[in-house]
């Protein structure tokens, strides 16, 4: 069983960091590295044009050795792991994007939250890696493995 000690940097954690400031490429050249994380989903073959940060959750999943979706969809990780009541550093985060009931949304790593904003590190956010900010009522789900 994965444990949530919140002393401990989950190892996804040194994954994820260690991509601060991948970012999408202009119009006419791809990322080969954002196509990396496109192969751990349904999205293998595709460039950094598309929507990719349940791919970056993947891929940093994978390099510690956790199962992921496999999903490009960011809603996916609503059925992965285990739901916990709080979040806890290093925890997936599932975030509603436009309309809470449509199959859209984001999905990244926390950091931190206050009471209006909620913190996450992860892929495609401003076409990039990087920390950003997010409406905490915009949550959906706060997830983390069942196991390693």
């Amino acid at each position: 069983m994965a444990t949530r000690d919140s002393t401990a940097e989950p190892t996804w954690m040194r994954v994820a960091m260690a991509e601060h400031g991948v970012r999408r490429f202009p119009v006419g050249e791809t990322n080969p590295r954002i196509v990396e994380y496109n192969n751990q989903t349904n999205l293998a073959g595709y460039d950094d044009k598309v929507s990719w940060c349940s791919s970056f959750a993947n891929w940093c999943m994978a390099g510690a050795g956790v199962r992921g979706t496999g999903s490009a969809v960011a809603r996916s990780w609503l059925d992965w792991g285990i739901a916990l009541e709080q979040p806890v550093y290093g925890c997936i985060v599932v975030l509603s994007r436009d309309d809470p009931a449509s199959w859209k949304g984001h999905v990244g790593f926390y950091l931190r939250h206050d009471a209006e904003d909620i913190f996450l590190f992860g892929g495609n956010q401003l076409d990039e890696v990087r920390e950003l900010a997010y409406p905490v009522a915009s949550v959906l789900s706060y997830r983390w493995p069942q196991s390693f």
